[in-house]
């Protein structure tokens, strides 16, 4: 494979481009550092088709990263990544976009019995029998220059990842399991997933009120820690705590002099600029909109004591089948949904439907209503059928 030193000018970039467009697929991993900032502060970017790799830096002068930016998030190549959530994000702040379309290895290694997150030092090991070297793995990727040590180690990232993938691929083809992962690899794909509207930023906190004046509040106030989150490009939780924030949302102080009382706040809050910012919103907090109430959770029965032993019968039986057939065992059943089967939910549930029934939703269902049974034969646990009497 011929591998480009740093790329540094943009009409280098440009002709690889070029050439990567054409590729069947490219795979793709950034280095970045955001210990200290709100956005992840992009390193380093390498990219590499099945004959050519580079690593491409973004903070040389005068590079304009247009050209693998287009690559990325226009043109029909398949963009490669191992567990690329926090790549995905930084394309996604960078461009208002996520590439399409994306195959991530850590998720197809769920349907080919690798485990639910396998790393990609494990994954190199299991598929291409190399041991990668971690030395230069916590490096500070923003300092300049970098090293030769640095870029080896960061394009191997992605020469690695493309002589595995085919393999990966041709194992999901023989078995019959590439489908299975087109819901997983939208789910990672949506560019929801990585929009910070600070006008949302309220529903990822929990809450157990659902009084629309304390909603209200914390819709103003999360609203308020992004932005200046944003503006000062520091960890929202440098701004103030999300614990802090629901106790600002549950019992508002009466005033800016209260704050220095405030779990989670310093006594400077009391009488400085960002506390009088803080002391504004939470006054001109409006109760939450009807429309804009959270759904309240499907009410599902809950657990007897049988549903709960019928519950770990369920697992155990996950437990088998994922061994079974080499998948993961997120990959099959979802959150909560083995103790809604066993309290006897049995609609809306995507084990019931579709390859999950197949591998393991239709026995799943079996067992709970005593049409399948647990039997121990030659030491070993095995699964049988219990005839109608």
């Amino acid at each position: 494979m011929l591998i480009h030193p740093l790329v540094t000018d943009t009409a280098t970039l440009t002709a690889l481009c070029d050439r990567w467009r054409s590729a069947d697929f490219v795979t793709v991993d950034t280095e970045f550092m955001r210990e200290s900032t709100y956005y992840p502060e992009l390193c380093l970017v390498q990219v590499a088709c099945e004959n050519e790799a580079a690593a491409i830096d973004p903070k040389a002068p005068g590079l304009d990263l247009a050209p693998l930016l287009r690559l990325l998030v226009e043109e029909d190549v398949l963009k490669v990544f191992h567990a690329g959530g926090q790549d995905l994000e930084i394309i996604y702040n960078l461009t208002g976009k996520t590439p399409q379309p994306l195959f991530d290895t850590q998720i197809a290694a769920m349907a080919l019995g690798l485990g639910e997150q396998i790393g990609y030092t494990n994954l190199v090991a299991a598929y291409a029998n190399i041991q990668i070297d971690k030395g230069a793995r916590f490096t500070d990727w923003s300092r300049r220059p970098l090293n030769d040590r640095q870029i080896d180690y960061a394009i191997g990232d992605v020469t690695h990842l493309a002589r595995i993938f085919p393999k990966m691929v041709e194992k999901l083809r023989r078995t019959g399991r590439g489908a299975w992962l087109d819901e997983e690899m939208a789910r990672a794909s949506d560019p929801a997933t990585y929009a910070n509207d600070p006008e949302k930023a309220w529903t990822r906190l929990r809450l157990p009120s659902r009084k629309a004046e304390v909603l209200g509040r914390l819709k103003a106030i999360a609203a308020w820690r992004e932005r200046e989150a944003q503006d000062k490009d520091v960890p929202r939780g440098r701004i103030v705590k999300d614990e802090t924030l629901g106790d600002l949302a549950g019992s508002p102080p009466r005033s800016q002099a209260e704050l220095a009382k405030v779990r989670g706040l310093s006594a400077a809050w009391a009488n400085n600029a960002i506390g009088g910012r803080l002391m504004a919103v939470l006054e001109g907090a409006e109760p939450l909109h009807p429309d804009d109430m959270p759904a309240r959770e499907p009410q599902r029965p809950g657990l007897s004591s049988e549903g709960a032993l019928i519950a770990d019968l369920l697992k155990l039986l996950l437990k088998i089948r994922a061994k079974e057939t080499g998948v993961a065992p997120r990959l099959i059943v979802r959150g909560d949904d083995l103790d809604a089967l066993a309290a006897g939910v049995r609609e809306g549930l995507d084990m019931l439907s579709g390859w999950r029934r197949e591998v393991f939703g239709a026995d799943a269902l079996a067992l709970v209503e005593g049409r399948l049974g647990f039997a121990v034969k030659d030491s070993k646990l095995t699964m049988s059928r219990i005839a109608d009497e």
